[in-house]
């Protein structure tokens, strides 16, 4: 196998990226390393994936004239598309980054894999957030997702009706991961759990929206990189599954934990539910579980623990920290 990541130096892309190089597998990648949240924490991130002998190119996924010339010279046979524009409530203040990324970025990259005329397997991430206002709980991939609830989660809906026309026109073996609220180590400093984190231990207040009873499917990295793992064996034509953790926790839930943990009292300013959240994500993992093996295995209160040590060790260390053997203590993999 022979493997290529875009955003291999995000979240998601760098915990997959370790583990397919610790199975032997041959990866490369390619992330452009914007200011969305510190590139700082990217570049940590690319230091650990060059030690392990990972190919990190520094490009948009727009840039063809970059990414072309390689796939000329290597025949990959996965293709995972993981860079994207995140972020629910930033979709509706900087609305054009999402076309640039999420719409003009995909349609790209589609196009480098269907000109390669090459059998080569497209793996993207997609998103809870295309369930938008479903009422139905649990989350099911065969549920209508037709009322997204913000533009990022319209990118994303829309990714999977372009993936599957080109699938269509060009026979290319595509599977869409609908992510539910990945959190962990090495994690988006733009996500609540890091942010409130951060807020906690700096005796700042942190903004809860509504009463803090709005539920999220927290999902640990690790589990989720099992999920990305097991689609390395399919031989579907075109399919969508859910990695979520089936078991929502609230966000005061969450607040406590991380009081608990940091053994500091947070100072709460509650706020209205803003333009585009929802009240609820809550993952459906039984098509998962039949298709893929994907059995979430990191409870939350394990998973948070784990967050929070590498949080501490990341953020604290006074020299610092050799960064692969930070990485280790906090992987379950």
């Amino acid at each position: 196998m022979k493997i290529f990541i875009t955003g291999i130096s995000g979240f998601i892309g760098f915990h997959t990226a370790i583990a397919m190089s610790k199975l032997g597998i041959e990866v490369h990648g390619c992330d452009n390393f914007n200011a969305y949240y510190d590139p700082a924490l990217k570049r940590a991130r690319q230091a650990i994936l060059r030690d392990q002998g990972v190919d990190v190119i520094e490009c948009d996924i727009q840039d063809v004239h970059t990414l072309g010339p390689l796939f000329d010279r290597i025949r990959f046979t996965h293709f995972f598309h993981l860079a994207a524009q995140a972020g629910v409530r930033e979709s509706m203040r900087n609305p054009q980054l999402y076309v640039d990324s999420n719409l003009n970025g995909f349609i790209r990259v589609l196009e480098l894999i269907a000109g390669l005329r090459q059998d080569i397997r497209f793996v993207f991430a997609s998103s809870s957030s295309v369930y938008g206002v479903n009422q139905t709980i649990p989350f099911k991939e065969s549920d209508v997702t037709d009322q997204p609830a913000s533009l990022y989660a319209a990118t994303k809906k829309a990714n999977e009706l372009i993936a599957h026309s080109y699938h269509h026109i060009y026979k290319i073996p595509m599977t869409g991961l609908r992510f539910f609220t990945v959190y962990g180590p090495w994690g988006r400093p733009d996500m609540a759990y890091y942010k409130f984190t951060q807020s906690i231990d700096q005796g700042k207040p942190i903004p809860v929206y509504g009463d803090g009873t709005f539920t999220r499917d927290f999902t640990y990295i690790d589990d989720i990189v099992s999920g990305i793992l097991a689609t390395l064996k399919l031989t579907s034509s075109y399919d969508v599954f859910n990695l979520g953790n089936n078991k929502p926790q609230s966000v005061n839930q969450l607040v406590s934990l991380i009081e608990e943990r940091l053994g500091k009292k947070a100072e709460i300013i509650y706020e209205p539910q803003p333009p585009g959240d929802v009240i609820t994500t809550f993952a459906d993992t039984q098509k998962s579980e039949q298709t893929l093996h994907y059995y979430p295995k990191v409870s939350f209160e394990k998973g948070l623990d784990l967050f929070i040590d590498w949080y501490l060790s990341y953020h604290h260390k006074s020299e610092p920290a050799d960064l692969l053997t930070l990485y280790n203590s906090c992987s379950s993999i």
